[in-house]
């Protein structure tokens, strides 16, 4: 603006001179009244060309502060658009190592309760049970499996049907012991799968050691989803 109003003071200052040589010029005589009318307009022709120059450039000068406005303005949206969208890959990202730690967290915790050893007292020998426990104590045994299976063999059972080998689950239809679902499966070790309480044992040790591996673990999976 001091660019401006220095134009417009030099206009205004040549124009000024001009006047005072209008003004001088009366005392020349009456015979220069022409000349005199024909500075006075060129007076004001100077005087409205330096207000139309100087309201131009002020309106030049408005506009380029109003371009760089809008410059700041786009460059200050761009920039915000810039970090909205560097936050939100930040935001997946924490998002996303949040579930693998989770994922790992309960992928470990699994393994744990399957690996982790019966903690409770392991009896001395299948005697110390009778009925169908014992019976089911002595053919894990013979299947190869230590003593301090037992103890989450017979949690399971007894959890499952309470050793009876005539139990039955009336709302999935699964049968004995093991809770064999059909109970039809026992088959494949005898026919007489629904009475007989060896049998059922028999089928039921198969199924853990084919799926699960030891007792333990699959009393460990039940444990965890309700089911084995």
């Amino acid at each position: 603006m001091s660019r401006l109003w220095s134009r417009f003071g030099a206009r205004t200052a040549a124009v000024a001179l001009l006047s005072v040589g209008v003004a001088g010029g009366v005392y020349l005589g009456e015979d220069r009244q022409t000349q005199q009318q024909g500075l006075t307009a060129q007076a004001g022709a100077a005087v409205e060309q330096a207000e139309f120059e100087y309201q131009r450039e002020r309106q030049a000068a408005y506009q380029v502060q109003s371009a760089k406005k809008r410059a700041a303005e786009y460059q200050a949206k761009l920039r915000a658009a810039i970090a909205a969208k560097e936050a939100a890959k930040r935001a997946r990202e924490a998002e996303a190592a949040a579930a693998s730690r989770k994922k790992a967290r309960e992928e470990a915790a699994k393994k744990a309760a399957e690996s982790k050893p019966y903690a409770g007292p392991i009896p001395a020998s299948c005697a110390e049970f009778s009925g169908n426990r014992k019976v089911g104590c002595a053919m894990m045994v013979d299947a190869g499996f230590g003593m301090d299976q037992f103890p989450c063999l017979n949690k399971l059972w007894d959890k499952e049907s309470g050793w009876n080998h005539k139990a039955r689950n009336s709302s999935s239809g699964a049968y004995g012991i093991p809770q064999a679902l059909p109970g039809s499966k026992m088959g494949s070790v005898a026919s007489d799968w629904q009475t007989n309480p060896a049998t059922q044992i028999e089928w039921g040790l198969g199924y853990i050691k084919g799926r699960y591996g030891t007792p333990c673990k699959a009393w460990a999976h039940s444990q965890d989803v309700g089911w084995y």
